[in-house]
Parts: structure tokens; C-alpha cells; sequence
């Protein structure tokens, strides 16, 4: 038998459960279809979450793990490391976390539906095929977000466009002695992006890498330096560089299946919760107005680009220029920027979420200029303007 609802949303990690939630509170009726049978698993996340993130998901501590004031970046002959002095970011179980975003959702009035995939799409007349533990079924639906991560199955059905860009990642928790404070970055492991130890407590780490090409072959390399007491292996994909185009007629699509992670980063849950809800307020008001097209719905390409594109922008110039980068380029960037004066300026500006206002700063302080000379202004220049 069909069923109808004002809002169906794909996908339930953090941007699907937060959408969900806010459309329930906002009085709609609501399914959130995940095609898992657990909300959460599997796991394909680093779960290093700025504080802005982490209030962004509005959980509980439950899924809290460590916490971290700093990081050192470092290569073969050079470091920076820095220590803000206070909590910059939270290391999480996104499994536990993701959850108690599904149950928030499910409080709010929203109904879930595990492992329930959806395989065909008729945008035009607003209608989902899904096949799972209820069979084959048709769900007709007033409007529909797709945050149904980096396959981002419903915006190819829809015909809009794709990712720039994908990278892989290859991720261990393993037993290892590191600063529980700080995180640690290995810029020159992985060229096209970087390699990670993320301090999770009780001494273990989680040790990751995300790249273009060969990236097996870099993890190994890079994981045979930590030991071989390996705990729990991951992987993943990352989208970068938004798409041009968000919305289709009924649809909105938001974080990963909108390529919405941080090229600066990789991380997407920020982003893809703050577009979620973006999305859901324009649904609620499609819902009472009675307006579905890609006219209407434009409000909330608007919105999250008035939010966070500046910065998605950004950072994705960021990622570009460093694909030029040489080993020995970012030895000598590693060995300007861990001057005193430049560690103080990335404490006091420093912005996981929005990286830009460092970015500036940076280009106008003179020790980049004197130190770095014309390669570092000629760097950041090209990253923001």
C-alpha cells in the first residue's frame, strides 16, 4: 500500500537525522529511511568534530571519547605544534553519536525506517521506490532531502550534478602512546591531502590517511610506523566542491551527497547539519504554501550559501593549491608558521569550521612575507580571493 508523508528524507547520519528532527518539530509528517540496519554503522568518519560541530548535533556527552586543545603538524625536518589551552575539539564514537541523533529525530515524531534502500525516483510526480524489510513499496512524498552521503543515489536520479573530486580514507584504531592533547598531521604522507593520529584515550589512536591515488599503498607505508596492534579498520569517501546545483523539483540534497565536506579537512558534519536544517525550514514552508518547484525550493540553495559557501569556496582553493605543493615547499610553509608569532595568530583565529578569517590574517603578517618571501603570498593570495 503507498504511503504519504509532507517530507521523506534519505539517509540517516547526522544532516538526514537533523533534518528529520526539525521537520517533525515544525508539526510535518515525516519518514527518514536509512538503508542500514543500524543507524551509525558502518562507521566512515575520523569522529574528531570541532566544538562547533559537536553543538551542532545536539547530543549528549555520551559519545565523547577524548577531547583535544592542539595539534602538531609535522614532516621529516620540520614542526609546528600549537595548544590553544582549552577544548577545540571533541573525539567521538560516531556510531553512539549518529544514534542519538536517530532517536532525537524518532522523539520528535519523526518515523524510521532501517535498511530500507531506495532504488528508483519519479521527481516529477513525487514518488520513491524503496525495497527492504517491507518488500517493494511506493512513497509519495511532498518534498524530499537526500542526504544520503557520498553516493548521493537520489541526486542522480534527479539528474543533478556530481562531486569535483573524491577522496578515499583508510582509518585504524590501534593501541599507541601519543599526546591525548593534541592531534597530530602528516602533511607529506599523503601529498594530495594528509595523514592523521587522532588521541582516543586510555592510550590508543586512531591513525588515518585521505588521498587521491594510491592510497592503500600510502596507508600501509604510513600505518607501519604505529605498530601492529590494530583494533578496528575503516574506510570511506569523501566529495569535495560543492555542486552547482542543490535542489530539483521536490528535492533538496544536503552534506555529503551535496559534496558539502570541508576541503580543508574532510570533515562534513558541520556543514552537512547546518544545510540539513536549512533544508528543513524551507520544506516547512514549501509545505504550507504548497510550493515544490526548483523556483521555490531555490530559498534554500540561498541559504546555505549565504552560510557556509564563502567557506566551502575557500577551503576548496585551499585543497587545489595544495595538490601543487612540493614535499620540500611544505617543509619550508611547516618551518615560517611555527614561528611564535604565527602559532599565537592560528590559536587567536584559528577556525576549524571557518578557516578564512586565518587564511587573511595570514596574508597580511609580515613574517609570512619575510620568511616565506613570494611563494607563501602568492599561495594564500590564490586560496581566497
Amino acid at each position: 500500500m503507498d504511503r504519504n508523508y509532507d517530507v521523506v528524507v534519505v539517509g540517516a547520519g547526522p544532516a538526514g537525522s537533523a533534518a528529520a528532527e526539525s521537520c517533525a518539530k515544525a508539526g510535518l509528517s515525516v519518514l527518514l529511511i536509512e538503508e542500514q540496519a543500524h543507524i551509525g554503522v558502518p562507521v566512515q568518519c575520523a569522529g574528531l568534530l570541532s566544538c562547533s560541530a559537536f553543538d551542532e548535533c545536539r547530543v549528549s556527552t555520551r559519545s565523547v571519547l577524548n577531547t583535544v586543545s592542539g595539534a602538531m603538524v609535522t614532516t621529516e625536518n620540520a614542526t609546528l605544534s600549537f595548544d590553544a589551552g582549552k577544548t577545540k575539539a571533541y573525539v567521538v564514537d560516531r556510531a553512539l553519536l549518529d544514534q542519538e541523533m536517530g532517536y532525537a529525530a524518532a522523539d520528535a515524531g519523526a518515523e524510521i525506517q532501517l535498511k530500507t534502500l531506495a532504488y528508483a525516483l519519479d521527481h516529477h510526480r513525487h514518488r520513491l521506490q524503496v525495497r527492504g524489510q517491507r518488500g517493494l513499496e511506493e512513497i509519495r512524498y511532498r518534498v524530499l532531502i537526500a542526504a544520503d552521503g557520498p553516493r548521493a543515489t537520489i541526486g542522480r536520479m534527479a539528474g543533478l550534478p556530481r562531486a569535483l573530486v573524491y577522496l578515499s580514507g583508510l582509518q585504524c584504531d590501534l593501541a599507541y602512546e601519543t599526546d591525548q592533547n593534541k592531534v597530530a598531521i602528516y602533511p607529506n604522507a599523503s601529498p594530495e591531502f594528509f595523514g592523521w593520529v587522532i588521541p582516543i584515550g586510555d592510550g590508543r589512536a586512531r591513525v588515518g590517511m585521505c588521498g587521491i591515488t594510491n592510497v592503500r599503498e600510502k596507508f600501509e607505508r604510513f600505518l607501519s610506523g604505529f605498530g601492529s596492534q590494530h583494533v578496528q579498520f575503516v574506510s570511506g569517501t569523501i566529495p569535495l566542491g560543492t555542486l552547482k546545483n542543490t535542489v530539483a523539483e521536490g528535492i533538496m540534497v544536503a552534506g555529503d551527497a551535496a559534496a558539502m565536506a570541508k576541503p580543508t579537512s574532510g570533515g562534513g558534519v558541520y556543514t552537512g547539519i547546518r544545510a540539513a536544517r536549512h533544508a528543513a525550514a524551507v520544506a516547512t514552508l514549501a509545505c504550507d504554501v504548497e510550493r515544490t518547484d526548483p523556483a521555490f525550493l531555490s530559498a534554500y540553495e540561498s541559504r546555505w550559501r549565504g552560510d557556509i559557501g564563502k567557506e566551502l569556496k575557500i577551503g576548496y582553493a585551499a585543497f587545489k593549491y595544495r595538490q601543487q605543493i612540493t614535499q620540500t615547499e611544505m617543509e619550508q610553509i611547516i618551518s615560517v608558521m611555527s614561528s611564535p608569532d604565527i602559532r599565537d595568530l592560528i590559536v587567536q583565529k584559528g577556525d576549524m569550521d571557518r578557516p578564512g578569517r586565518l587564511l587573511q590574517s595570514l596574508l597580511l603578517h609580515p613574517s609570512m612575507y619575510r620568511a616565506g618571501g613570494i611563494f607563501l603570498r602568492s599561495a594564500i593570495r590564490s586560496i581566497i580571493r
